[in-house]
């Protein structure tokens, strides 16, 4: 196995097939943008990137989804991936999809700071406290994750966490050229990794990664399930079989899907 984090977190993730799916992927948003019901670019805070998009759930809501796209928190944007949000909407769940500021403007605590601010605003935007679960993927997973941690006592619980694909130990990135925009050195790669301040009486957890990704992200989905279960809380691992990095989101937004019912699963405070 190569070992090298620039391959194991950058080149080894790289598929030649990602700008034609991406390319489908952002027509597929467009498509659902016209097609869907939704509010777009609802601010959160004062931030341009503090906004989010809002696609109501049809019929009576069973609950909420927030979800934070990928991008290593540097690059894309949540309209990239608004064709997640028809099949949920479908299936009776409102869709917050969230934009956040990126590295290098802001540090990663910082931005993760600032995204702690849209949970209110979206809870607000459905009407009330429902049943709301916080989902990402890859850098979005990271986000969601640390988010339900910040969670303070007393606070209207988090029903649940989707992390599909995330990285939960942010050391090996020290190494890579992702770092020359994140800006980490040992100490707040370990500040910012996850894995390191798991606490009990978390919300249940689905972590999920593509079965067909790198090692190390397998590893990094493996061993953060662990360590969720091990603080006394619920966890579940999820591997799609032949998935990668990005094909991933096709199961996730595929009804009928074992993942998608997996994620349903949550917003009834279960797993699946």
């Amino acid at each position: 196995m190569n070992d090298d984090p620039q391959y194991q977190y950058v080149q080894g993730q790289a598929r030649p097939g990602f700008p034609a799916l991406l390319a489908d992927y952002e027509a597929r948003s467009r498509a659902a943008a016209a097609a869907v019901d939704g509010v777009l670019d609802l601010p959160y805070g004062p931030h341009a990137r503090q906004t989010f998009d809002f696609f109501p759930a049809r019929g009576r809501p069973r609950g909420t989804l927030a979800y934070f796209h990928a991008g290593y928190w540097q690059s894309r944007d949540k309209s990239g991936f608004r064709f997640i949000a028809p099949a949920y909407a479908r299936a009776g769940v409102h869709v917050a999809l969230v934009n956040y500021p990126l590295c290098p403007e802001v540090s990663v605590a910082a931005l993760v700071e600032a995204a702690r601010a849209c949970v209110p605003a979206i809870r607000a935007q459905a009407g009330g406290d429902g049943a709301l679960v916080l989902a990402g993927h890859s850098a979005g997973a990271h986000i969601a994750v640390e988010l339900a941690l910040a969670q303070q006592p007393g606070a209207t619980p988090i029903a649940g966490v989707a992390a599909l694909s995330g990285i939960y130990d942010l050391a090996p990135l020290v190494a890579t050229t992702l770092n020359d925009k994140l800006q980490l050195d040992a100490a707040s790669a370990k500040a910012c990794s996850p894995l390191h301040r798991v606490r009990a009486e978390a919300a249940p957890a689905l972590i999920v990664v593509g079965g067909a990704e790198t090692p190390a992200f397998v590893a990094q989905s493996r061993e953060f399930h662990a360590a969720w279960g091990a603080a006394g809380n619920r966890s579940a691992l999820h591997v799609e079989p032949g998935a990668d990095h990005f094909s991933l989101l096709e199961a996730f937004a595929s009804p009928g899907s074992a993942l998608f019912g997996e994620v349903l699963g949550l917003l009834g405070n279960g797993l699946g």
